[in-house]
């Protein structure tokens, strides 16, 4: 059995599904008897509706935005205002319709040089955490939430990328792979989480769902070595029917 294969559930389509996983994270966090409950958000398209649904009722209402804290998984280094920042997209469909504690929000620095920004956003997770090095036995994040490209990339891990190797730093530069440089969280900071929660639509995606769920390592996201708990969140076409 696959580390990553984790329970399945599955929705007809990327609205049910939206719904779902909004009720889902809605569910964690209000079981959660922790001060604080972390999540690490994803970019790109599939999440959007997620996020409204999020910022709408009764999800606006019902959640405990005073104790939810909010990270990001990866950002492309632009600036917030820019259409393409994943924290420009949260902002517009969920956090300006919430009363969320802005020191609640935790977004990556994208100013100056990607390398500085990434040692400076692995340095506030540090001091979030209270400790340099992981525990197994005490995440860093409750809910973990990814999405997965046709290529197997998760957050901005790209294939051959050299940041696939790092084991170390718990956020690193992605200057190459993709338009623009990005930031992303490593394999040892994703791994760090109570719950990893894939959020996955459409039939183009189904083939790459099926090859991580069954480990095949030459796929990034199938390097992940969980240590709590995987989530898949499917539409019946990205489940493969």
């Amino acid at each position: 059995m696959s580390a990553l294969e984790g329970e399945k559930i599955v929705r007809a389509d990327p609205q049910e599904l939206a719904a779902c996983a909004a009720d889902w994270i809605a569910g964690r966090i209000a079981q959660s008897d922790d001060e604080e409950f972390r999540i690490a958000l994803s970019g790109g398209n599939t999440p959007r509706d997620l996020y409204r649904r999020l910022g709408g009722e009764p999800f606006a209402s019902r959640i405990d935005w005073d104790k939810t804290v909010l990270f990001w998984g990866d950002e492309r280094f632009v600036p917030a205002t820019d259409p393409r920042s994943n924290f420009g997209m949260v902002h517009r469909l969920l956090l300006s319709h919430v009363r969320i504690p802005a020191q609640n929000i935790k977004p990556m620095p994208t100013d100056g040089e990607p390398g500085d920004a990434a040692r400076s956003y692995e340095a506030d997770l540090k001091n979030e955490y209270g400790a340099g090095v992981f525990d197994p036995a005490r995440p860093l994040f409750d809910l973990m939430l990814l999405g997965l490209g046709e290529d197997g990339h998760t957050c901005s891990l790209f294939p051959n990328s050299p940041v696939l190797a790092e084991r170390t730093l718990w956020v690193a530069p992605v200057l190459s792979g993709a338009p623009e440089p990005r930031l992303t969280l490593t394999y040892p900071a994703i791994e760090s989480s109570a719950h990893i929660a894939f959020l996955v639509t459409g039939r183009a995606k189904a083939p790459v769902v099926a090859r991580v769920r069954e480990g095949d390592l030459s796929l990034p996201a199938a390097r992940i070595r969980p240590q709590g708990e995987v989530i898949w969140l499917l539409d019946s076409a990205a489940a493969g029917g």
